[in-house]
């Protein structure tokens, strides 16, 4: 029996989406919740897990190709087609375990703004073997998830901070025996596999959002795999009577009858997240004021170039480029739109530093475009592309987070109609965009149907006036409604 894996449905403001990575190839096994490949929108990058067990068969979109929601993209054979098990591909091992020379595992030095971090996953346990560049833990600040890789293929050796701990730069994690050979274990198929083998990447951070660890869930899929299913029976399983504490705490869970309730500690960046919001909230005097655009002339001429346009460019024509470009435009005539208060100063900013919106696994971050009055749309889309992607995988640095003098948010992806966004401090203003719907319209007299689009402005009524505020986006108005002037610089 062959399935069918399809382009996710895109939401109604996103036309069409770009094969972002293949995660596997045409003969390849995979296993059911396994993610096979990552499609690419505006904003978003979204995952495309496998249905069931079995083998690729086809690819028939590669990497880079242009793909509409619902599209057929591969092929997969349900069935159990044989591999060599992982016994008969290693080298066989000694019964006892070799040293060598022990390595430190250090904390990467922090950023100066950065005092501290947290020890976020440990990928490895002491005894497992680790090869030169593999990842071997993560340890996450306040916005960024910096990855401590191997320096030498070996053994590892004592952990001295788990999970959860708090920890400085430059501070030891642990140790790495370097040359060290792993002892070859008498256990079972189920023993020996490690918790990366037994979860997708999507099963892992489920489980990580329901405080659970593959010690906690039992595996109902094949080869003691772990699937969706199984976290949420284990994560709405009622708590036992505790027999013996665990050497890792679960999550605390009150007790309600026969309703529950768990208690999870808050990330850093859902810390930093609460922290600023409440923060631009009341230290700022918050207005929002709204509009509409008509997206019809944009979505025409995207229409009409987008195939040129990603032929010349090797890059997509989305929405984004555009937003940016208006919004650019409308701060060289608003300076006041683009500056900040610091203290009893006014700061008036000469460059156009945009910060992007992007929804990751961890929570909503804000990465930084430079210079967006220096690069063509070809250069926007590039540009936002790259922080996306980078979002998604944890990539991002501090430097790539910091700045930014205007902020825009596209809420209409996940199909939002209409927000208030909230500011994000320093900066002065929000701009949010919506979704992307028809609705009747009245035009010289008559009604038509038009895909309409909600604009909101959040601004600081301290620093910006109504009437600029107003004029700031009457003009990004503008700009969408007749693309040319963008051209023209009118």
């Amino acid at each position: 029996m062959t399935t069918e894996i399809k382009v996710p449905v895109l939401p109604e403001s996103v036309a069409d989406a770009t094969i972002a990575t293949w995660h596997v190839q045409v003969g390849d096994k995979v296993s059911r919740d396994q993610v096979l490949v990552d499609i690419e929108t505006d904003k978003v990058v979204l995952e495309v897990p496998a249905t069931s067990d079995g083998v690729i068969t086809d690819i028939s979109q590669a990497e880079g190709a242009t793909v509409l929601g619902d599209q057929v993209i591969a092929i997969l054979s349900e069935g159990d087609a044989e591999v060599s098990s992982p016994a008969s591909t290693a080298p066989a091992a000694s019964t006892t375990a070799s040293s060598g020379e022990a390595l430190d595992i250090l904390v990467p030095v922090l950023p100066e703004s950065v005092a501290d971090a947290t020890v976020a996953t440990w990928h490895v346990a002491t005894g497992d073997a680790v090869a030169r560049d593999q990842v071997i833990v993560e340890i996450e600040t306040d916005k960024v998830v910096l990855e401590v890789p191997a320096t030498a293929d070996g053994v590892m050796g004592e952990i001295l901070h788990a999970e959860g701990d708090t920890v400085l730069g430059q501070q030891k994690l642990g140790t790495l025996n370097a040359g060290g050979s792993a002892a070859a274990p008498v256990a079972s198929e189920e023993e020996a596999t490690s918790s990366d083998d037994l979860a997708s990447p999507s099963v892992r951070r489920l489980m990580t959002e329901k405080g659970l660890t593959a010690a906690n869930v039992k595996g109902s899929g094949k080869g003691g795999r772990i699937t969706k299913e199984d976290v949420e029976a284990a994560a709405n399983k009622p708590a036992a009577a505790p027999v013996a504490k665990a050497a890792t705490p679960a999550p605390a869970v009150q007790e309600l009858g026969e309703r529950t309730q768990k208690r999870v500690p808050m990330t850093r960046l859902r810390k930093t997240i609460a922290t600023r919001l409440l923060e631009a909230k009341n230290s700022t005097a918050m207005l929002t004021t709204f509009n509409e655009v008509n997206m019809k002339p944009i979505m025409d001429l995207r229409k009409q170039y987008k195939d040129l346009f990603e032929k010349t460019h090797d890059t997509r024509l989305g929405f984004m480029s555009f937003y940016v470009k208006a919004v650019t435009e409308a701060l060289k005539r608003y300076p006041a739109v683009n500056a900040s208060i610091d203290g009893d100063d006014i700061v008036y900013h000469n460059f156009f530093d945009i910060s992007i919106a992007v929804s990751t696994p961890r929570g909503l971050v804000t990465p930084v475009l430079r210079d967006a009055d220096q690069l063509g749309m070809a250069g926007i889309e590039n540009g936002i592309r790259a922080l996306a992607i980078k979002g998604r995988d944890g990539k991002l640095s501090m430097a790539e987070m910091q700045g930014g003098n205007f902020t825009i948010t596209n809420g209409g992806v996940f199909g939002s109609l209409l927000s208030t966004p909230i500011l994000n401090l320093p900066q002065a203003a929000i701009l949010g965009m919506h979704k992307i719907q028809d609705r009747p319209m009245a035009v010289d007299g008559k009604v038509e149907v038009l895909p309409m689009m909600y604009l909101a402005l959040s601004y600081d009524h301290r620093l910006i006036d109504g009437k600029e505020s107003v004029g700031f986006l009457v003009t990004i108005k503008e700009l969408l409604e007749d693309p040319t002037r963008l051209l023209l610089d009118i």
